[in-house]
């Protein structure tokens, strides 16, 4: 982790900083990634999820989400070091923006306030028609009571919020995203592998803009050429280290 030192300097001298996070934080918290060997889709059909299905056939589909629900969400799973981290470097005010691939809602439960949740969450499930949301424990109630299509009071159709293949990303999100992205002095991305567009978009259009971009992954990704700094470490090892560094902490 010798970079850690530079990234933190420039972390404390920059005027924005932005983070970029993907499934390396969740499976640090020990959430199973999707694509990997002996991911989520090793076990569930990819099929069962997209947005086709949920207006065709929205029993079956609520019934296999909620299955990967369980999967994905276990009652243990806590907030780790690096999102404890980047909540911290938040609270200083050395932390502008955190965008998000994880619907794990764990940045939330860190104490971050600034999220953009470029997947949405796995947490609540929001009417299609008005925007309503109701936790997702209570759509599993209604629909184990038979409750299927999950409607809103006002008539229109609950969905999960996350996005479904099929579906586009969040426009508000993204556009948001895509402006901190512009901004930024420093873009920092962590746990992802920068493969999935568009959001594999955003540390170039960070560069573009003259950021100073960090990559913090266990593999290699496609930014690593073009990146000022670039760690091969856990991030619940080298965000705890940037954090400490900036803030002072002996």
């Amino acid at each position: 982790m010798n970079d850690v030192e530079a990234i933190s300097e420039r972390v404390e001298a920059a005027e924005e900083v932005v983070a970029l996070t993907g499934a390396g934080l969740s499976t640090a918290s020990g959430i199973p990634d999707f694509r990997s060997e002996g991911g989520l889709w090793d076990e569930f059909d990819e099929s069962a999820f997209t947005i086709r299905r949920f207006h065709a056939r929205p029993e079956d589909f609520w019934r296999d989400w909620l299955s990967l629900h369980d999967h994905f969400f276990e009652e243990s799973v806590m907030p780790n070091p690096a999102h404890d981290a980047l909540a911290r470097l938040e609270s200083a005010g050395h932390l502008d923006a955190l965008l998000t691939q994880n619907v794990d809602g764990l940045h939330v439960a860190a104490g971050s306030d600034a999220v953009v949740h470029l997947h949405g969450t796995g947490t609540e499930a929001t009417c299609q028609d008005c925007g309503a949301s109701i936790p997702v424990e209570q759509a599993r109630e209604r629909v184990q009571n038979g409750e299927t299509p999950l409607r809103c009071d006002c008539g229109g159709a609950l969905k999960p919020d996350t996005v479904l293949f099929g579906e586009r990303l969040p426009v508000a999100a993204l556009q948001r995203a895509r402006e901190r992205a512009e901004s930024a002095d420093v873009f920092v991305a962590a746990g992802s592998s920068l493969t999935v567009e568009p959001v594999a978009s955003l540390p170039r259009t960070a560069l573009r803009a003259g950021a100073t971009l960090v990559v913090v992954n266990l593999d290699e990704t496609t930014y690593d050429d073009r990146a000022d700094h670039v760690v091969h470490e856990p991030v619940e090892e080298v965000l705890p280290a940037v954090a400490d560094a900036v803030l002072d902490v002996q």
